[in-house]
């Protein structure tokens, strides 16, 4: 199973580095949250998959009577996930304002700065 999830894990990485190469605004978003879903899957991996108990003590014990799962990587997935979210909506609000005020979704056609009569810049020194 983890060399399935590390496949899998491979795959939403070139996905998302093959996104966030596009000159499209939306596809880089979408790029930027495929990797960052894969991030999550390659941590979530890395902790060993178990099926075994969530880690609670019962009472009158010290320690737990059997194996249990590892609970950092499921706390350290959970804040990526909060964290990935709010960044998603924070690059969608500035896609659409970047489209709203500059009527464009390509790059290429974002050039404000760069106004398109200018000469190039030297090539080589």
């Amino acid at each position: 199973m983890d060399y399935v999830l590390a496949a899998l894990v491979g795959c939403f990485v070139a996905l998302g580095v093959y996104l966030l190469l596009s000159r499209s605004v939306i596809r880089m978003l979408l790029g930027m949250t495929i990797l960052g879903n894969g991030v999550n899957l390659l941590i979530f991996t890395a902790g060993r998959l178990t099926r075994e108990i969530a880690p609670i003590v019962p009472p009158g014990l010290e320690q737990p009577d059997g194996p249990i799962a590892n609970p950092l990587p499921q706390a350290l997935i959970l804040t990526a996930i909060v964290i990935g979210f709010a960044m998603f909506s924070f690059l969608l609000v500035l896609a659409f304002r970047a489209y709203q005020s500059l009527d464009a979704d390509n790059t290429d056609t974002m050039r404000v700065a760069e106004p398109v009569d200018e000469p190039n810049p030297p090539l080589s020194y």
